[in-house]
C-alpha cells in the first residue's frame, strides 16, 4: 500500500452547471497519451463519488506530487464566462467534507491542499487549506 501524506482536490475546469462523469475525464485524460483518469475519486453535482483510478496506484494529477497523494475532482470550477468560480453545489460540498473525513481517518498524517498550491493555476477555486484546516 502506498503511504499518502497529501490529499489534493481539484476541479474539472468545467463551467458550473455542466454534468461529466469519471468516465469522460478518463477519456480526456487518455487523450493526452496518459493511462488512463489522473484523479482517486470524482465528485459529481448531486454529490456522488465516483471512483477514478485506484487509490493503490498513484495518481497523475499534481506533477511532483502523485506519489504520496490521492487526487479528488469536483465536477465545476467555471462560470459561464469560463472564469475561475467555487462552484460546488450543497451537494458537492457535503460529499466532498465526508470523503475528506474519511480519508484523513485512514491516513491521519496526510495533510488537505488545493492544486493551486502546487501549480500557478485558480483549481479547486477555493481555498481548500483554510476551509478543512480543521479535519
Amino acid at each position: 500500500m502506498r503511504t499518502i501524506n497529501k490529499i489534493i482536490i481539484h476541479c474539472s475546469a468545467t463551467k458550473e452547471g455542466n454534468e461529466i462523469s469519471a468516465a469522460t475525464i478518463d477519456k480526456w485524460h487518455k487523450d493526452r497519451g496518459w493511462s488512463g483518469i489522473g484523479y482517486h475519486y470524482v465528485v459529481l453535482l448531486n454529490g456522488n463519488i465516483e471512483y477514478g483510478r485506484p487509490i493503490d496506484k498513484s495518481g497523475a494529477h499534481v506533477k511532483n506530487h502523485n506519489k504520496g497523494s490521492i487526487g479528488i475532482c469536483y465536477i465545476g470550477g467555471l462560470d459561464e464566462n469560463m472564469n475561475p468560480k467555487d462552484t460546488r453545489t450543497s451537494e458537492q460540498k457535503e460529499s466532498l467534507l465526508d470523503l475528506l473525513k474519511t480519508l484523513k481517518r485512514l491516513n491521519p498524517e496526510a495533510t488537505i491542499h488545493g492544486h493551486n498550491e502546487f501549480a500557478a493555476k485558480a483549481c479547486p477555486c477555493f481555498n481548500a487549506n483554510e476551509e478543512y484546516c480543521n479535519i
